[in-house]
């Protein structure tokens, strides 16, 4: 069995390097692939375009990674943003909500960091903490200037995450929203030292599994091993 094609979403945003400034550009810390790499796995990137190519683009790859980025429109979860919301990217927000869909009715490996965890609540209905220091009183969960914190989590047992992760760790946290309620069939599987959801998953899924941190600069490889291996087996069917 060859190694499996690992479709993962990406920001176009405006972008300089070299000699060209300011242009448009489809691009993506490596960190977030390099794990895909090492545990054997193929990357192809999703940059945002017509959400009605959903099905065509995910019959090419064999499983689905939701990445990081700027927040949600919370027009996605009928609600007014606050006022320290991003501006709203709703090209990538519908591109990466209609992916998600697509993905699980199709019984596709899903795996979800930090925005990602956001975008697969909101696609099941759920919403979101818009300022998390509204919630806990301070800034920790986002120091600011790219410092990743690390916060203890409680894994909940008897969750694909148990099967994948210490139940008690701290791990690196950089996120000023959160999960509030809950999306339809999804269950926590994480939770902050704050009460904080950090982790949701779809217990009816063979893999869909979300994390609010950031598990791409932690040395635990075990969610990273798991998600290829589903992929594998998803490809092999």
């Amino acid at each position: 069995m060859g190694a499996p094609v690992i479709g993962v979403t990406s920001y176009v945003e405006e972008s300089s390097t070299g000699i060209w400034h300011d242009m448009e550009a489809v691009w993506l810390p490596d960190a977030y692939i390099a794990p895909l790499r090492s545990a054997g796995g193929l990357v192809a990137v999703l940059p945002e375009q017509d959400p009605a190519h959903v099905a065509d683009v995910l019959a090419r790859v064999d499983a689905l990674y939701l990445t990081g980025g700027y927040d949600v429109d919370p027009a996605a979860y009928g609600a007014a943003a606050h006022e320290a919301c991003d501006a709203p990217r709703a090209g990538r927000d519908a591109w990466e909500i209609a992916l998600v869909r697509e993905a699980l009715a199709q019984g596709m490996p899903v795996l979800g960091v930090c925005r990602g965890a956001q975008v697969l609540n909101v696609a099941r209905g759920g919403t979101l903490h818009q300022h998390v220091p509204d919630v806990v009183g301070h800034d920790d969960y986002q120091m600011g200037d790219a410092i990743f914190r690390e916060l203890g989590v409680s894994v909940l047992p008897d969750t694909l995450l148990a099967r994948l992760h210490p139940l008690e760790r701290e791990v690196p946290m950089y996120h000023h929203q959160a999960i509030d309620r809950i999306g339809e069939g999804l269950v926590v599987s994480a939770r902050s030292v704050h009460g904080l959801v950090e982790a949701i998953e779809d217990p009816e899924q063979v893999f869909c599994l979300a994390l609010q941190w950031h598990p791409e600069h932690d040395e635990l490889t075990a969610v990273w091993d798991g998600f290829v291996a589903a992929a594998r087996a998803h490809a092999a069917r």
